[in-house]
């Protein structure tokens, strides 16, 4: 038996990112084509080897003359010029001009040599016998003259050669982040190829024997889950301006992880791994690099992501994320990422932070500094409110219920309800959703929430529901089960009915006929949890069955094998009897019918959409009330609903 690795004091956050710091994540110089250069960062300085333009150019429609002869011309008494000739874009000027010619010139034209100014061709007149012919396309001016009804000084209306950029000029530094503006200046220099900055490769590693890639089979019985860190991981390098390079998965072994790990360190500046570094017997990340490389660093005082990793092997840096996405994510983005961007070149993004106050309050476990990621709303007044939307490191959805992240220090306990806190925002572009619902999972809802511009809509169950609407935190709430009274904070828009019983295999192979079949026979049985308006309607009915019997109720429920066997979903309880896991199901009508599985109706159940009286008027509030006159329309083809409208 391996010996249980305990973690070292846990350091501070400030020596993690010290530690980061340490290492060499510094590429090398590579040379790019030019069209393949946006976004890149220079690697040395680029100076002009020619001039911009390389030519005097005229900066306008008109004429190309000598200056000194259109001096004292005015609009009464203009100078006038013979035509000699006509000068395109492109082409070169073959008229010499002599005493009191001019030349016809288009804009960014070469100038004839002879020429040291022109005039915009709207302070001139033509003249000339109206009876001549002209051979425009020949550029025939022969016989034309022009009066131009103003002066001008030497170089006036002209851009000189080099005026833009001169040749030896420094045009861009070592540093210099290229977008389309950098880019049309290399390309007016002609510069075809670019030296860039490398981009940091970061080796990406998931450890864990319970793994299994996205597109491969997955076996839940045997507890495999999909490998989320490579994908997620991977993007957030490439966001952060490195070039990902995904390894395969790794087992929990320690000579197949020091295998992979040494391929990674060989050909990356940075190896990333996830999984395998907490203090549990069978994580041994650590292990390969105390013993093949230099361990830096192990644990850190801060949540999510205390197991963090940080070290060297061979000639690549190292830090090993914890295995959980959310806390794998948290602690790149804290402190990975701003490491590849400094390697990388890319300046830090733009600062993206909102003020707003705690909507309820939030506790932590104090002596570690927490990132708690939270949610975003505006109430009626347009104040923004802040509410957590911690589901635990495992669970991946708190990766986009979330806005951004509050940071609570080590030594503070709770943030208070309505306390002011800044917001970090996962991005400059993140904006609250125009409506934020919560309570039941419920089919007709989600159909509901597709017609509206970008929702949220968290499944926390009818018993929650009502609590964020006490707390103030949500604009609307779905809740099943019986009326409520309702004040005058609280608006009812719409509410319809579901069928609700028990699911059961295709073609009800134990002949369930009703909800006594659960209490006296041997059925195994899958449950929803207590938030869960189903489940208040099936403790009511087996209320009502105690009351039938004379019976207590806490002995049918005892009665009936899994019923404390929950499920989060609406449909979860129905999927695992489709797959063979239970006799029968809490759930719906119209979920049966969507899996083919059979249906045992026991009841109806009413779900009401409840707004906050206040925020009537927010567009996506008053989005979904409109939605709501569709109700009959979207309950057509869901088997066991019907809607009503309220006034």
């Amino acid at each position: 038996m391996s010996e249980r690795k305990q973690f070292r004091d846990l350091a501070a956050p400030a020596e993690a990112h010290d530690a980061i710091a340490s290492l060499d994540l510094d590429p090398e110089t590579e040379t790019v084509a030019l069209d393949a250069a946006e976004g890149r960062v220079l690697a040395e300085r680029v100076d002009a080897t020619l001039d911009v333009p390389g030519f005097d150019r005229s900066a306008l429609d008109g004429y190309a003359l000598r200056a000194r002869e259109t001096f004292g011309a005015t609009e009464t008494d203009p100078a006038v010029f013979d035509l000699v000739g006509v000068v395109e874009a492109g082409e070169r000027p073959t008229v010499d001009l002599d005493p009191g010619e001019a030349v016809e010139i288009a804009t960014g034209a070469v100038m004839p040599s002879d020429a040291d100014a022109m005039v915009a061709v709207e302070r001139t007149d033509r003249v000339g016998s109206e009876s001549e012919e002209r051979d425009d396309a020949a550029g025939d001016v022969s016989g034309e003259r022009v009066a131009v009804r103003t002066s001008v000084t030497p170089g006036e209306n002209v851009m000189p050669a080099g005026a833009d950029i001169a040749a030896g000029e420094r045009a861009l530094g070592p540093g210099t982040r290229l977008t389309a503006r950098e880019i049309g200046l290399l390309a007016a220099l002609g510069v075809d190829r670019v030296p860039v900055r490398a981009k940091p490769r970061v080796g990406i590693v998931s450890t864990g024997d319970e793994l299994v890639r996205v597109g491969e089979d997955l076996d839940s019985d045997a507890g495999q889950i999909y490998d989320v860190n490579s994908n997620a991981t991977a993007a957030a390098v490439a966001e952060a301006g490195g070039e990902p390079v995904v390894y395969p998965h790794a087992g929990d072994d320690y000579d197949a992880l020091e295998d992979v790990l040494r391929e990674a360190a060989a050909e990356c500046d940075l190896v990333c791994s996830s999984g395998s570094t907490s203090a549990s017997a069978v994580d041994v990340i650590y292990k390969v690099i105390e013993e093949q490389g230099d361990l830096l660093l192990h644990g850190v005082a801060i949540k999510p992501g205390k197991p963090m990793i940080v070290g060297r092997l061979d000639d690549s840096a190292y830090v090993g994320l914890p295995g959980y996405p959310v806390s794998a994510l948290s602690i790149f983005r804290t402190f990975v990422a701003p490491a590849i961007r400094r390697a990388a070149g890319v300046p830090e993004p733009a600062t993206a932070t909102v003020r707003g106050r705690m909507a309820v309050e939030e506790r932590a476990e104090e002596g570690r500094h927490r990132l708690v990621p939270v949610g975003l709303i505006e109430d009626g007044a347009g104040e923004t409110l802040v509410y957590p939307v911690d589901k635990g490191s495992g669970a991946t959805t708190s990766l986009v219920e979330a806005d951004g992240i509050v940071e609570m220090a080590a030594e503070v306990a709770y943030l208070d309800a309505g306390e002011a806190v800044t917001v970090e925002l996962f991005s400059p572009d993140v904006r609250p959703p125009t409506l934020l619902g919560v309570g039941e999972d419920d089919p007709l809802l989600s159909r509901l929430l597709d017609r509206i511009d970008r929702p949220r809509y968290l499944s926390v169950g009818s018993r929650a529901a009502r609590r964020w609407l006490r707390d103030g935190v949500p604009d609307v709430v779905a809740v099943a089960g019986d009326p409520d009274e309702l004040d005058a904070s609280t608006t009812e828009i719409g509410s319809w009915t579901r069928e609700w019983g028990l699911v059961v295999p295709a073609d009800n192979p134990d002949d369930v006929d009703d909800l006594a079949d659960l209490v006296d026979r041997d059925l195994a049985f899958v449950n929803r949890p207590t938030t869960s308006g189903l489940r208040t309607s099936l403790s009511n009915a087996l209320a009502a069955l105690a009351d039938e019997r004379d019976a207590d109720r806490h002995d049918l429920v005892d009665a009936i094998d899994g019923f404390d066997f929950t499920l989060e979903a609406h449909e979860s309880p129905a999927r695992r009897v489709a797959a063979g896991g239970a006799d029968a199901g809490l759930g719906l009508r119209a979920t049966a019918e969507k899996l083919d599985c059979g249906f045992v109706s026991l009841d109806e159940e009413t779900v009401r959409v409840l707004a906050d009286s206040d925020r009537m008027e927010k567009s996506g509030v008053a989005a979904l009330d409109s939605v709501l006159d569709d109700l009959d329309e979207l309950c057509a083809d869901l088997p066991g609903f019907r809607g009503r409208r309220s006034q």
